[in-house]
Protein backbone atom coordinates (compact mmCIF):
# COMPACT_ATOMS: atom_id res chain seq x y z
CA UNK A 1 0.00 0.00 0.00
CA UNK A 2 2.81 2.39 0.97
CA UNK A 3 4.64 1.56 -2.26
CA UNK A 4 1.51 2.28 -4.28
CA UNK A 5 1.08 5.64 -2.50
CA UNK A 6 4.73 6.44 -3.16
CA UNK A 7 4.30 5.68 -6.86
CA UNK A 8 1.17 7.83 -6.91
CA UNK A 9 3.01 10.73 -5.24
CA UNK A 10 5.84 10.45 -7.75
CA UNK A 11 3.41 10.46 -10.66
CA UNK A 12 1.66 13.54 -9.23
CA UNK A 13 4.98 15.36 -8.85
CA UNK A 14 5.99 14.28 -12.35
CA UNK A 15 2.69 15.54 -13.79
CA UNK A 16 3.14 18.87 -11.97
CA UNK A 17 6.65 19.27 -13.36
CA UNK A 18 5.46 18.43 -16.87
CA UNK A 19 2.70 21.04 -16.70
CA UNK A 20 5.09 23.58 -15.22
CA UNK A 21 7.67 22.93 -17.93
CA UNK A 22 4.99 23.36 -20.62
CA UNK A 23 3.89 26.63 -18.99
CA UNK A 24 7.51 27.81 -18.84
CA UNK A 25 8.13 27.10 -22.53
CA UNK A 26 4.86 28.83 -23.42
CA UNK A 27 5.89 31.89 -21.37
CA UNK A 28 9.28 32.11 -23.11
CA UNK A 29 7.60 31.58 -26.48
CA UNK A 30 5.28 34.51 -25.73
CA UNK A 31 8.23 36.69 -24.66
CA UNK A 32 9.88 35.93 -28.01
CA UNK A 33 6.58 36.49 -29.84
CA UNK A 34 6.48 40.06 -28.51
CA UNK A 35 9.22 41.10 -30.92
CA UNK A 36 6.95 40.52 -33.91
CA UNK A 37 4.64 43.31 -32.76
CA UNK A 38 7.40 45.77 -33.59
CA UNK A 39 6.77 44.88 -37.25
CA UNK A 40 2.99 44.61 -37.04
CA UNK A 41 2.41 47.91 -35.24
CA UNK A 42 2.90 51.06 -37.39
CA UNK A 43 3.68 53.09 -34.27
CA UNK A 44 6.81 54.65 -32.74
CA UNK A 45 8.54 52.36 -30.19
CA UNK A 46 7.71 54.82 -27.40
CA UNK A 47 3.98 54.46 -28.15
CA UNK A 48 4.23 50.67 -28.41
CA UNK A 49 6.01 50.39 -25.06
CA UNK A 50 3.62 52.80 -23.35
CA UNK A 51 0.64 50.75 -24.55
CA UNK A 52 2.31 47.48 -23.58
CA UNK A 53 3.26 48.65 -20.10
CA UNK A 54 -0.08 50.33 -19.37
CA UNK A 55 -2.13 47.32 -20.49
CA UNK A 56 0.22 44.89 -18.74
CA UNK A 57 0.04 46.73 -15.39
CA UNK A 58 -3.76 46.62 -15.48
CA UNK A 59 -3.79 42.96 -16.53
CA UNK A 60 -1.21 42.00 -13.88
CA UNK A 61 -3.36 43.57 -11.19
CA UNK A 62 -6.19 41.27 -12.32
CA UNK A 63 -4.34 38.12 -13.38
CA UNK A 64 -1.90 37.63 -10.53
CA UNK A 65 -4.52 37.49 -7.75
CA UNK A 66 -6.31 34.78 -9.76
CA UNK A 67 -3.06 32.82 -9.69
CA UNK A 68 -3.07 32.62 -5.92
CA UNK A 69 -1.04 35.77 -5.24
CA UNK A 70 -3.86 38.02 -4.06
CA UNK A 71 -2.69 41.39 -2.90
CA UNK A 72 0.89 40.89 -3.95
CA UNK A 73 0.60 42.72 -7.29
CA UNK A 74 -0.31 45.95 -5.49
CA UNK A 75 2.16 45.58 -2.62
CA UNK A 76 4.42 48.17 -1.00
CA UNK A 77 6.07 50.77 -3.17
CA UNK A 78 9.56 52.30 -3.00
CA UNK A 79 11.45 54.69 -5.25
CA UNK A 80 13.78 51.94 -6.51
CA UNK A 81 10.77 50.28 -8.15
CA UNK A 82 10.13 53.51 -10.05
CA UNK A 83 13.80 53.68 -11.09
CA UNK A 84 13.72 50.09 -12.32
CA UNK A 85 10.47 50.88 -14.17
CA UNK A 86 12.28 53.60 -16.11
CA UNK A 87 14.99 51.05 -16.96
CA UNK A 88 12.32 48.65 -18.19
CA UNK A 89 10.87 51.40 -20.40
CA UNK A 90 14.29 52.14 -21.92
CA UNK A 91 14.98 48.43 -22.42
CA UNK A 92 11.72 47.88 -24.33
CA UNK A 93 12.02 51.08 -26.37
CA UNK A 94 15.54 50.09 -27.46
CA UNK A 95 14.36 46.56 -28.30
CA UNK A 96 11.46 47.68 -30.50
CA UNK A 97 13.70 50.31 -32.10
CA UNK A 98 16.09 47.45 -33.01
CA UNK A 99 13.28 45.34 -34.46
CA UNK A 100 11.86 48.19 -36.54
CA UNK A 101 15.27 49.36 -37.74
CA UNK A 102 16.56 45.91 -38.72
CA UNK A 103 14.71 42.66 -38.01
CA UNK A 104 13.28 40.53 -35.20
CA UNK A 105 16.38 38.29 -35.31
CA UNK A 106 18.80 41.21 -35.00
CA UNK A 107 16.81 42.74 -32.14
CA UNK A 108 16.65 39.46 -30.24
CA UNK A 109 20.33 38.66 -30.73
CA UNK A 110 21.38 42.15 -29.63
CA UNK A 111 19.23 41.70 -26.52
CA UNK A 112 20.73 38.24 -25.94
CA UNK A 113 24.09 39.90 -25.29
CA UNK A 114 22.91 40.77 -21.76
CA UNK A 115 24.84 37.92 -20.02
CA UNK A 116 28.07 39.62 -21.16
CA UNK A 117 27.01 42.87 -19.52
CA UNK A 118 25.92 41.05 -16.35
CA UNK A 119 29.43 39.55 -16.08
CA UNK A 120 31.11 42.94 -16.59
CA UNK A 121 28.77 44.80 -14.22
CA UNK A 122 29.05 42.19 -11.46
CA UNK A 123 32.87 42.19 -11.78
CA UNK A 124 32.86 46.00 -11.50
CA UNK A 125 30.51 46.03 -8.52
CA UNK A 126 32.53 43.38 -6.70
CA UNK A 127 35.79 45.06 -7.75
CA UNK A 128 37.37 41.91 -9.12
CA UNK A 129 38.99 40.98 -12.41
CA UNK A 130 37.29 38.76 -14.93
CA UNK A 131 38.65 35.22 -14.95
CA UNK A 132 39.74 33.34 -18.06
CA UNK A 133 36.42 31.52 -18.46
CA UNK A 134 34.55 34.80 -18.21
CA UNK A 135 36.80 36.36 -20.85
CA UNK A 136 36.04 33.33 -23.05
CA UNK A 137 32.29 33.91 -22.59
CA UNK A 138 32.77 37.58 -23.47
CA UNK A 139 34.69 36.56 -26.59
CA UNK A 140 31.91 34.17 -27.64
CA UNK A 141 29.22 36.85 -27.31
CA UNK A 142 31.38 39.48 -29.04
CA UNK A 143 32.21 37.06 -31.85
CA UNK A 144 28.52 36.26 -32.28
CA UNK A 145 27.63 39.95 -32.50
CA UNK A 146 30.40 40.59 -35.04
CA UNK A 147 29.06 37.76 -37.20
CA UNK A 148 25.64 39.43 -37.25
CA UNK A 149 27.19 42.63 -38.67
CA UNK A 150 27.36 42.46 -42.49
CA UNK A 151 29.59 45.55 -42.81
CA UNK A 152 31.08 48.10 -40.46
CA UNK A 153 29.20 51.18 -41.65
CA UNK A 154 26.75 53.11 -39.48
CA UNK A 155 24.55 53.71 -42.53
CA UNK A 156 23.78 49.97 -42.61
CA UNK A 157 20.41 49.35 -40.96
CA UNK A 158 21.57 46.05 -39.49
CA UNK A 159 24.39 47.88 -37.70
CA UNK A 160 21.93 50.47 -36.40
CA UNK A 161 19.44 47.81 -35.32
CA UNK A 162 22.11 45.73 -33.60
CA UNK A 163 23.29 48.82 -31.72
CA UNK A 164 19.77 49.36 -30.40
CA UNK A 165 19.58 45.65 -29.54
CA UNK A 166 22.84 45.82 -27.60
CA UNK A 167 21.50 48.85 -25.69
CA UNK A 168 18.43 46.72 -24.95
CA UNK A 169 20.71 43.96 -23.61
CA UNK A 170 22.74 46.41 -21.50
CA UNK A 171 19.67 47.97 -19.88
CA UNK A 172 18.23 44.49 -19.26
CA UNK A 173 21.47 43.53 -17.48
CA UNK A 174 21.10 46.62 -15.26
CA UNK A 175 17.47 45.66 -14.65
CA UNK A 176 18.40 42.07 -13.77
CA UNK A 177 20.93 43.26 -11.19
CA UNK A 178 18.43 45.73 -9.75
CA UNK A 179 15.75 43.05 -9.55
CA UNK A 180 18.02 40.75 -7.53
CA UNK A 181 18.16 43.40 -4.82
CA UNK A 182 14.43 44.19 -5.08
CA UNK A 183 13.53 40.48 -4.87
CA UNK A 184 14.80 40.37 -1.29
CA UNK A 185 12.04 42.78 -0.26
CA UNK A 186 9.22 42.25 -2.79
CA UNK A 187 7.50 39.38 -4.57
CA UNK A 188 8.07 38.91 -8.30
CA UNK A 189 4.47 39.97 -8.98
CA UNK A 190 4.88 43.20 -6.99
CA UNK A 191 8.02 44.05 -8.94
CA UNK A 192 6.37 43.29 -12.30
CA UNK A 193 3.28 45.34 -11.50
CA UNK A 194 5.09 48.45 -10.30
CA UNK A 195 7.74 48.32 -13.01
CA UNK A 196 5.13 48.18 -15.76
CA UNK A 197 3.05 50.92 -14.13
CA UNK A 198 6.09 53.18 -13.66
CA UNK A 199 7.32 52.48 -17.20
CA UNK A 200 3.96 53.67 -18.54
CA UNK A 201 4.08 56.82 -16.39
CA UNK A 202 7.64 57.60 -17.53
CA UNK A 203 6.67 57.34 -21.19
CA UNK A 204 3.38 59.25 -20.96
CA UNK A 205 4.93 62.71 -21.65
CA UNK A 206 6.81 61.35 -24.68
CA UNK A 207 3.67 59.68 -26.02
CA UNK A 208 1.76 62.95 -25.66
CA UNK A 209 4.58 64.72 -27.53
CA UNK A 210 4.49 62.29 -30.48
CA UNK A 211 0.73 62.88 -30.88
CA UNK A 212 0.26 59.53 -32.66
CA UNK A 213 -3.25 58.12 -32.20
CA UNK A 214 -3.46 54.33 -32.71
CA UNK A 215 -6.32 53.04 -34.85
CA UNK A 216 -8.63 50.20 -33.77
CA UNK A 217 -6.32 47.48 -35.18
CA UNK A 218 -3.28 48.94 -33.39
CA UNK A 219 -5.19 49.18 -30.10
CA UNK A 220 -6.21 45.52 -30.41
CA UNK A 221 -2.60 44.50 -31.07
CA UNK A 222 -1.42 46.54 -28.07
CA UNK A 223 -3.98 44.77 -25.86
CA UNK A 224 -2.74 41.38 -27.08
CA UNK A 225 0.88 42.46 -26.53
CA UNK A 226 0.17 43.73 -23.03
CA UNK A 227 -2.17 40.96 -21.86
CA UNK A 228 -0.86 37.84 -23.63
CA UNK A 229 2.83 38.52 -24.29
CA UNK A 230 3.49 40.41 -21.06
CA UNK A 231 1.02 39.87 -18.19
CA UNK A 232 0.03 36.29 -19.04
CA UNK A 233 3.59 35.30 -19.98
CA UNK A 234 4.90 36.74 -16.71
CA UNK A 235 2.20 34.94 -14.70
CA UNK A 236 3.00 31.61 -16.38
CA UNK A 237 6.71 32.16 -15.75
CA UNK A 238 6.18 32.85 -12.04
CA UNK A 239 3.83 29.89 -11.54
CA UNK A 240 6.22 27.50 -13.29
CA UNK A 241 8.87 28.28 -10.64
CA UNK A 242 6.70 26.61 -8.02
CA UNK A 243 7.59 23.22 -9.51
CA UNK A 244 10.84 23.94 -11.38
CA UNK A 245 14.28 25.17 -10.34
CA UNK A 246 15.61 28.60 -11.19
CA UNK A 247 18.30 26.85 -13.26
CA UNK A 248 15.69 25.14 -15.45
CA UNK A 249 13.88 28.44 -15.90
CA UNK A 250 17.13 30.18 -16.89
CA UNK A 251 18.00 27.52 -19.49
CA UNK A 252 14.57 27.73 -21.09
CA UNK A 253 14.62 31.56 -20.96
CA UNK A 254 17.88 31.50 -22.95
CA UNK A 255 15.87 29.99 -25.80
CA UNK A 256 13.83 33.18 -26.26
CA UNK A 257 15.81 34.26 -29.37
CA UNK A 258 15.32 30.79 -30.88
CA UNK A 259 11.54 30.98 -30.45
CA UNK A 260 11.40 34.58 -31.65
CA UNK A 261 13.49 33.95 -34.78
CA UNK A 262 11.42 30.84 -35.62
CA UNK A 263 8.15 32.77 -35.21
CA UNK A 264 9.47 35.64 -37.36
CA UNK A 265 10.34 33.10 -40.05
CA UNK A 266 6.87 31.52 -39.93
CA UNK A 267 4.71 34.63 -39.53
CA UNK A 268 6.77 37.42 -41.11
CA UNK A 269 8.80 35.50 -43.65
CA UNK A 270 12.05 36.88 -42.17
CA UNK A 271 14.84 34.47 -43.12
CA UNK A 272 18.08 35.25 -41.23
CA UNK A 273 21.24 35.07 -43.37
CA UNK A 274 23.81 32.35 -42.53
CA UNK A 275 26.05 34.87 -40.72
CA UNK A 276 23.18 35.83 -38.40
CA UNK A 277 22.43 32.17 -37.65
CA UNK A 278 26.10 31.51 -36.91
CA UNK A 279 26.13 34.50 -34.57
CA UNK A 280 22.98 33.19 -32.90
CA UNK A 281 24.69 29.87 -32.17
CA UNK A 282 27.60 31.63 -30.43
CA UNK A 283 25.45 34.08 -28.45
CA UNK A 284 22.85 31.53 -27.32
CA UNK A 285 25.59 29.00 -26.59
CA UNK A 286 27.32 31.54 -24.35
CA UNK A 287 24.03 32.27 -22.54
CA UNK A 288 23.44 28.56 -21.91
CA UNK A 289 27.01 28.10 -20.68
CA UNK A 290 26.73 31.03 -18.26
CA UNK A 291 23.51 29.52 -16.88
CA UNK A 292 25.05 26.08 -16.38
CA UNK A 293 28.16 27.58 -14.82
CA UNK A 294 26.04 29.61 -12.39
CA UNK A 295 24.20 26.44 -11.35
CA UNK A 296 27.47 24.62 -10.63
CA UNK A 297 28.74 27.55 -8.60
CA UNK A 298 25.56 27.52 -6.50
CA UNK A 299 25.56 23.74 -6.04
CA UNK A 300 29.26 23.34 -5.24
CA UNK A 301 30.18 23.27 -1.53
CA UNK A 302 31.92 26.31 -0.06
Amino acid sequence: MAQWLSMTDRSIVSARRTRALAALHLAVLLFGFAGLFGKWLPLPPVTIVFGRAAVASIALALLLPLGGERGEARGSFEWKLAASGSLLALHWVAFFEAVQTASVAVGLLGFASFPLFVLILEAALRQRRLRFVEWAIAALVTGGLLLVVPEFRWQNRTVQGLSWGILSGFTFALLAIANRALATRHSASTIAFWQNACAAVCLLPLVAFTAVVPDARAILLLVVLGVVCTALAHTLFIRSLRALSAHTASVVAALEPVYGIALALLLLGETPPPRTLAGAVLIIGAALYVTERSRRAICSPG
